[in-house]
């Protein structure tokens, strides 16, 4: 049981609202590129998983709750991974590739999935900080 707000548990809380955040971003993102790449579909479907299950495990600090929040951490840090690799793959089809640098700007976002493996990242440090 939670003994009032420790820094992890609003690290938890922050964590759960960040996914909340990003999942409607993604969305929007994904659903304007008319779902084109299955993998489309992961962060679409997992960011609010994840920020739901962050969410009650700031009010309900149960042990399997513990753990299940510790995995879908660890699949997030990989999916944001695995996102920015295609999303780097996805800047380098466009026409001039890696050489044009508005591609960056205007290809698919090779950072916003990155920052699904920090919040990830950091859900796991408030988790297992004590």
């Amino acid at each position: 049981m939670w003994h009032g707000w420790p820094i992890e548990r609003v690290l938890i809380l922050f964590t759960g609202l960040a996914f909340a955040m990003i999942a409607v971003q993604v969305t929007l993102f994904h659903s304007r590129q008319n779902f084109r790449h299955w993998a489309m579909w992961l962060p679409v479907i997992e960011l609010p998983l994840f920020a739901v299950t962050a969410i009650i495990l700031t009010f309900m600090n149960a042990g399997w709750l513990r753990w299940l929040f510790a995995f879908m951490m660890v699949v997030g840090m990989a999916g944001g991974v695995y996102g920015a690799y295609l999303h780097t793959v996805g800047v380098g089809q466009r026409v001039g590739g890696f050489s044009q640098g508005q591609n960056f700007q205007v290809g698919p976002p090779i950072i916003l999935p990155l920052l699904m493996t920090a919040v990830a990242a950091l859900g796991l440090i408030a988790l297992y900080w004590g």
